[in-house]
Order: structure tokens, then sequence, then C-alpha cells
């Protein structure tokens, strides 16, 4: 007579390499990867405009200072660069890199 632990066993087995469960799993790793670069994208592209917006209106100003230059080039534009980002953004920054550079407002 088959033992509940052979039972057992067999069935664990017959799971683990039966296609079925590898193909759900494969889809549950590729849904995650999706999903992970849906986000990325979302990233990408709210920094893309959050640059692109505030890039352009320092340069209308005609200057920036030297925290709104570490704001936007430290906590927006190097991270954007990460996730892959270029074009626009970029020429952008570096036209704000032209830009006078001053230590407050009032300089």
């Amino acid at each position: 007579m088959i033992s509940e632990t052979t039972l057992i066993i067999s069935i664990v087995t017959a799971v683990f390499a039966s296609t079925g469960f590898w193909a759900f799993i494969t889809f549950l790793i590729q849904r995650k990867d999706k999903k992970e670069s849906t986000e990325g994208k979302m990233l990408r592209g709210l920094g893309h405009d959050r640059i692109c917006y505030l890039g352009a209106c320092y340069i209308k100003q005609g200057f920036i200072t030297k925290d709104d230059y570490e704001n936007l080039h430290d906590y927006l534009y190097l991270p954007y660069k990460e996730l892959g980002g270029n074009g626009t953004a970029e020429k952008i920054m570096k036209e704000v890199e032209r830009l006078p550079l001053l230590k407050d407002k009032e300089d």
C-alpha cells in the first residue's frame, strides 16, 4: 500500500515537473517585468516633463540660482538619465548649463 508521505512526494514532484506550472511561473515573472517597465516609462516621462518645464522657465528668466540648478540637475536630470532618458530634456539641460549661475535670486 502507498504511504501518505509517498503520495504527497509524488504529487509535489508531478506539480514541479509539469509544463503548466513553469508556464505559470514564467507568466508571473513576465507580468512583473512589464509592470516595472511601465512604471519606469511613467517616471521617465514625468522627469522629462518637469525638466523641460523648469528648464524653459529658467531659460526665459535668463539665469538660474545655485539651488535651482542643483535641484534640476542632481535630483531630476541625473535620475532621468539613469532611466534611459535623452533627447529634448538633454538639449534643454545644455542650455540651462550655459545660463549665468547666481548664489540666490537677490545677487
